[in-house]
Parts: structure tokens; C-alpha cells; sequence
């Protein structure tokens, strides 16, 4: 009963007033306001020189849609843009052209909403309107179903309208895969820096008047309708191509064309798609989405860019750079096949980079091009005057045809060696992981020395992995202990990294010296290898006595392969050990100090451990000669004859064992491997720790071939070259000509 008397109540005053008017005071009531202008069909109707649009939205079925309430902007050719066109295709007038025409010639005109030209500039964006960021709008055309032959089979295809990734749906029922056109209004190039030179790279044989829909001028303006906006424009525009079909229906790119075809797309039935299209058509055949690969930046068939937000196709779109056949037959025969027989030979992630290399997930503008980067976030190595040789502007972006390829690190690096070679799988899984490492011997920008053990040498030592559980293996060849996991993957990623050398000067093209270079990259420092005599050797090589030997090289880009025998092997020893290895030996300058460690309590001699210093941890031992400590004993920081300065290796009582402790603490810099080639400077804490806890730092000073320690009294303690530099587990011992004392 309430439902009906307020439905009453809403409605009694309008009955009242019918009640009480005649007809023609409701016919005035409701008349059209006399100062609304006419819909968009009358508009142009009206104007006399748009007879022959008016004619195609008559054959295209749009003529009660556009002479009615509406909500539309449309770029509508004049008649002398439809002379030009009849010219160009050969026909004598509008009759000559088909209704499938007609209606992309009437529906590409037709942006959803109405803008006038302030408002064209502008992003509808998720958070309202952001000037100035807006140069495409979407149209009323989408291509729709295709008929296809895939392989030699007739099938229904469509194009899938989102960037395929991991887990998510390529197509969207509902969403008919619109297509863009592309405006140029002077607020929004102004504001993106752009000019005539950014519209002719794409339309030489226009005028750039800062109003221009594609290759046309506009030659009025916001021209108000009723249920929209009009801008008259002096050509026809048929809907262009979407980047697929561009390189689809281009021979001059059929090889780019072709290897995405067969690597990294598929054809994929989809029910909704199949009931949408038989409700339609009334036939009986299956829909198959065409799907690009998820690894890919983006599918070249959406025509909905992001979809991160419902209108980010107004702000943006691809850039697709393509190699046409020549170049890329070039490539494929001197690069991708140097090691393997055939293209179907090559890893699936091949593929993937490769055309990544060429995708860029942005409008790349033509004056601009030096602000993008690719989808492997390199920089675009084409030259836009001299590489690119036909450039179009497409529904869904730019496309730029190229008499190159995009030149990626991945094909011109140190790293190639293993990536592009079938010998070197298990090194290739492994830089490729995440771990970084890929990145590092790609950078073309930085000079490196790989040191790269084949497939066959890595699994005789132990390594490899498990391809139907995903995880790395070790099994010791020693013992056949075996583990897998995140600990047999961090034992090859040790190995493999220790193979990663920056050589800023090619440093290591020469092995028949000798000397020591520290591997890894500058933010993820690596450990110390040494070269003697064309071999190469980690501090593991020296445990085990097996120094690893030269098979030949391989020069790239950014520096030099070398292939080997064996693995640049890390040590599995207490540091200690080292240390009493040296100490051992006839004369050694090294003895005192290991004395006094034996005696301080930090020292366990059976395993060489030493309190505070843990295995796959930098140190750098900083080690005093023997002189140097009887300086020490003589200034009475340590036991002894105080006028000799022969040192009294017993302590007489705790007080004297924790003075001696102290004093080796000191001597054990934590955290960094420092040596005599300048990349480790500055203060760096020890393993000394204050009686409350503080730490206590060393000033590390280095350059190349000089290396010295100040403590926090200024003592200076020089290294001695031919004494230091020697290998331990992520430890460099060095021995000193002065003793270091941390004093308050």
C-alpha cells in the first residue's frame, strides 16, 4: 500500500497539470528548445558540402543513429576530401563505393563522447581529466570475427583484446576490440615537446597545422550538434591496420612475421566467443582467440593498450620497430644459428627477448626516441633518419620498419656465449633466474671477462638440474652427498659469478702474466680470482690443487669469453687454515701473528675456525710481519721483552689473553674484501667490538697497486705487495709493515 501512494503522490502533480493544459501547451511543454542545434546527420545535411558522407551513413545503417539523441564526436570528411578519394581508388563517385566500406569509412569517423578540440587534448583518466596527455580516441569500428587460414585450416579467428599475461584472460566477452584514431592538437604537442617533425616522420605529404586527424587537416572546428561535435576534415580515413595485421599482410617483414607465428603465438578455441559469433551468423563454426605469448610486452592485436585503466588508450599506445627480411636473414644465419642447426632448435626464451627487444610499451615519438626503452629496458639503437625506411601510425601504435635489427645486449654480449650455445644450458638457467648475473654480462655499456664451463664439465663436478621438480642438484663428487634446492643453486650461482670479471680495460686478454682481479659487478661485488701463466684459479683451486685452464675464447661486444676446463671453485676451509698454511712456511712473516692468534682464545686449531669470522662472509685479514709486531711487543701493546721485542706468546692471565685478543680482533676488517686496486675505500668496521658493544672501525686507503690501513689513531700500516693478496674463502691476508691499535 505505501509503494502505491508514493507512486501517487509522485505522479498527481503532473496529472493536474495535464488536466488543466491544452494540447498545445503540452506540445510547447515538451517541444524541442528552439536554440538546440540540429543532431549531427541534419548538421551535415544542412552544411551542403558533406553529400557524400551523408549518402555513406545512409548505406551504413547510421543515419537514424546520428539524427537522433546521442553522445558523439565526429571527424567528418567534406566532399572535396571525397574527390581526392574517389581519384585515388579509381571510381567515379560515391556509388562506387561498397556498404563493408562505407561503414569503416563512417564508423571510424565516430568517437565515442563528444569533444570539442580543448577537450581532445585532455586524458579521461580514473582520477578525472589530466591536461594535455591525450592524442587517440576510440572509434565505433573494431574488425571483429575473421575468416583465416592457420596452417593450412580454415577457422574463425579473433583478435584477442588484452595483453595476455600469466593467469589472466586475453579476451574479454563483450569487448569489441576498437580501434583508435590518432589526432594532433597543438596543447597536447605542445606539451609533449612534439612538432612537424614528429607528424611527417608519419605523414610526409601533409601539412602539419596543429589540428590534424592522421593525415588530415581539420578545416573547422567544434562545429555544435545536438548530440555531439562535428570537426570537418579535407580527407577520408579508412580505418589503418592494428600492428598484427600490418605484419600480416606486409611481405617486406614476412621473416618477423613469420618466426612470431611459429614461436610465440597461438590460436585458442574460446566458447563465448563461439556462442556469440554462432548467435550472430547463425553458422556452426568454432572461434579461436588469437594469442600472443605472456612473455611478450604486449599483444600486437589489442587494440585496448594497458586496459590498467579503462581510457589509458587515449594517452598512449605501442611501439612495434620491425627488421625487414634482408637484415633479419642476416642475423638469423650469422647470430641465432651460429650454434644451433635450425631456428626449431632454439629455446622458446630466445624468441621472447628477441621480439621483446623490438616492443616498446609506449608511443615512441620520433624526436623523442632517445627517452624509451625497450621491453628488456635497453635503449633503442635505431637511428630514425637513416634505419627506419616506412614508418606508420597504426590503431594500436607506432610502427616503424627498420633495414636493421634492434641490436639487444643479449645477442652482442659476453653473455651470448652461453645463451646462444646449446653447451651452456645450465649457465644459461642460471643468469637467467633472477639472480641479476644476466644483466651484469649483457651491460654492452661495461667491458667484462666471462670464464664459462660447458654443460658437460659442470655436471662431471656434480651440477644440475631437475627439470620435472624445477630445482638445481648438486651431488658431491668427493663424498655423493647430495642437495638440492636453494643451497645447490647457490653453490653454481657462487661458481658461475666468480666467472663474471669486469674488465674496464680488457685486463684479461693477456693470461701469460700473473696477477689478481676481483669478479662480479660493483653494486653486487663478487670474490678474488688470481691468473698465473694462461690458468686461471679461485681460492677453492688452490685448496684442491686444480687450476683451471684455457680451451679458447670467443670475443663480443663488451669484452671476452673464455671457455675452460673446470670451475673457478670457492673455498670450503676455515680461513684460519690459510692462515696457518702461510705461517707455516720457512721465514714466514706471517708466524708471529698467528702466535699470538693461537694464544688470544679466538682459534680453534684442529678446524682453523676463528670466533666472529663465519665461512661465505668478506673479510680482509690485515696481517703485521713479524717486525711490526715486535714493534708492538716493544711499545708494550703486546707480551714481551719490551727492549728486544721478542714476543711472549703465553699470556700470563685473562687480562693479558683479552689484550691479545683484542688486538688480533682488530686486524680482521669485516664485511669487504679489500685489495690493491682502488674499489674499496673508506672507514669499514673490525671484528673488535668496544666494552659496550660499539663497533670500531679501520680506514681503508687503495688505489691501483697501492693498499694501506689507518687505524683511529692515524697509524698508517702499508701492505707488502710480494707477502699479500693471498686467497681465502671471500678473504683476501694481507701482510702489513706496521701494527694497527684501536684506541678511544
Amino acid at each position: 500500500m505505501k509503494k502505491i501512494i508514493r507512486y501517487y503522490l509522485l505522479f498527481s502533480p503532473l496529472i493536474f497539470f495535464l488536466a488543466n493544459c491544452s494540447k498545445k501547451e503540452v506540445d510547447e511543454y515538451y517541444a524541442r528548445p528552439d536554440d538546440l542545434e540540429p543532431p549531427i546527420y541534419q548538421q551535415l545535411e544542412a552544411a551542403g558540402n558533406f553529400q557524400n558522407l551523408i549518402k555513406l551513413i545512409e548505406v551504413a545503417g547510421y543515419k537514424d543513429i546520428l539524427g537522433k539523441a546521442g553522445y558523439w564526436t565526429m571527424m567528418a570528411p567534406n566532399d572535396a576530401a571525397f574527390e581526392n578519394y574517389f581519384q585515388e581508388q579509381g571510381i567515379a563517385d560515391v556509388s562506387g563505393i561498397d556498404s563493408l566500406t562505407a561503414s569503416k569509412i563512417v564508423k571510424y569517423a565516430l568517437i565515442y563522447n563528444a569533444f570539442r578540440t580543448e577537450r581532445l587534448s585532455d586524458y579521461q583518466s580514473n582520477i578525472g581529466w589530466e591536461e594535455d596527455m591525450a592524442f587517440r580516441r576510440r572509434t565505433a569500428y573494431y574488425d571483429g570475427f575473421q575468416n583465416k587460414v592457420v596452417d593450412g585450416t580454415p577457422m574463425v579467428v579473433v583478435g584477442s583484446n588484452r595483453n595476455n599475461v600469466e593467469g589472466g584472460d586475453p579476451y574479454i566477452s563483450g569487448d569489441n576490440n576498437n580501434k583508435y584514431i590518432t589526432y594532433f592538437a597543438e596543447e597536447y604537442m605542445n606539451a609533449a615537446t612534439l612538432g612537424s617533425y614528429d607528424y611527417n616522420f608519419f605523414f610526409p605529404n601533409s601539412t602539419y597545422t596543429g589540428f590534424n586527424v592522421l593525415s588530415s587537416e581539420v578545416v573547422q572546428a567544434d562545429i555544435v550538434a545536438e548530440n555531439g561535435i562535428i570537426h570537418e576534415v579535407n580527407k577520408v580515413s579508412l580505418p589503418p591496420l592494428n600492428l598484427d595485421q600490418k605484419l600480416e599482410e606486409s611481405p617486406n617483414y614476412s621473416l618477423f612475421y613469420q618466426l612470431l607465428e611459429d614461436n610465440l603465438v597461438n590460436y585458442v578455441f574460446d566458447q563465448e566467443a563461439t556462442t556469440t559469433y554462432q548467435n550472430y551468423t547463425r553458422k556452426s563454426d568454432e572461434v579461436y582467440v588469437k594469442v600472443y605469448d605472456p612473455a611478450l610486452s604486449f599483444s600486437p592485436n589489442n587494440e585496448n593498450f594497458l586496459k590498467a585503466t579503462d581510457n589509458d588508450g587515449q594517452s598512449d599506445a605501442y611501439t612495434l620497430i620491425v627488421p625487414e627480411n634482408t637484415a633479419l636473414q642476416v642475423f638469423v644465419d650469422e647470430v641465432l644459428l651460429k650454434n644451433y642447426s635450425a631456428l626449431d632448435k632454439l629455446p622458446k626464451y630466445v624468441f621472447e627477448d628477441f621480439f621483446n627487444a623490438h616492443m616498446v610499451q609506449a608511443a615512441v615519438w620520433p624526436s623523442k626516441v632517445a627517452g624509451y626503452s625497450n621491453a628488456l629496458d635497453e635503449d633503442i639503437r635505431i637511428d630514425m633518419d637513416t634505419d627506419v625506411i616506412e614508418a606508420e601510425l597504426l590503431s594500436n601504435g607506432f610502427f616503424y620498419g627498420t633495414n636493421k635489427i634492434q641490436e639487444s645486449n643479449l645477442f652482442y654480449s659476453v653473455y651470448t656465449s652461453a645463451y646462444l650455445d646449446p653447451a651452456f644450458t645450465l649457465a644459461t638457467r642460471l643468469f637467467n633466474d633472477g639472480s641479476g648475473y644476466r644483466e651484469i654480462a649483457s651491460n654492452i655499456y661495461s667491458n667484462y671477462t666471462l670464464f664459462l664451463p660447458s654443460d658437460e664439465i659442470l655436471m662431471n663436478l656434480g651440477f644440475d638440474y631437475d627439470i620435472n621438480r624445477s630445482e638445481w642438484v648438486y651431488v658431491s663428487p668427493e663424498t655423493g652427498n647430495e642437495v638440492r634446492g636453494s643451497l645447490a643453486r647457490a653453490r653454481i650461482a657462487r661458481v658461475l659469478y666468480n666467472g663474471i670479471v669486469p674488465t674496464p680495460n680488457m685486463e684479461l686478454n693477456d693470461l701469460s702474466g700473473s696477477g689478481i682481479i676481483r669478479s662480479g659487478d660493483f653494486d653486487l661485488p663478487g670474490e678474488y680470482i688470481k691468473w698465473d701463466n694462461n690458468q686461471v684459479f679461485a681460492a677453492g683451486n688452490e685448496v684442491l690443487d686444480n687450476r683451471v685452464n684455457i680451451l679458447g675464447y670467443e670475443d663480443q661486444r663488451n669484452g671476452r669469453t673464455y671457455y675452460i676446463d673446470n670451475i673457478l671453485e670457492f673455498s670450503e676451509e676455515f680461513q684460519g687454515v690459510d692462515l696457518a698454511a702461510l705461517a707455516a712456511e720457512t721465514g714466514s712473516q706471517y708466524a708471529y701473528f698467528y702466535e699470538f692468534l693461537k694464544s688470544s682464545g679466538l682459534y680453534d686449531e684442529a678446524s682453523g675456525a676463528i670466533d666472529g669470522i663465519e665461512l661465505g662472509t668478506p673479510y680482509t685479514f690485515v696481517i703485521p710481519s713479524n717486525d711490526a709486531i715486535r714493534q708492538a711487543v716493544m711499545d708494550g701493546v703486546l707480551p714481551g721483552d719490551a727492549v728486544t721485542g721478542e714476543p711472549n706468546f703465553v699470556p700470563a692471565n685473562d687480562i693479558a689473553r683479552e689484550g691479545i685478543s683484542n688486538f688480533v680482533k682488530y686486524h680482521f676488517i669485516a664485511t669487504r674484501t679489500a685489495s690493491d686496486d682502488g674499489l674499496i675505500n673508506g672507514l669499514t668496521e673490525t671484528l673488535l667490538k668496544t666494552e659496550f658493544g660499539e663497533k670500531t672501525y679501520v680506514n681503508i686507503v687503495s688505489g691501483p697497486g697501492d693498499l694501506n690501513f689507518v687505524d683511529a689513531g692515524n697509524r698508517i700500516a702499508n701492505y707488502i705487495p710480494l707477502e699479500s693478496n693471498h686467497l681465502a674463502d671471500r678473504t683476501l691476508i694481507h701482510l702489513v709493515d706496521n701494527y694497527l691499535l684501536y684506541t678511544e
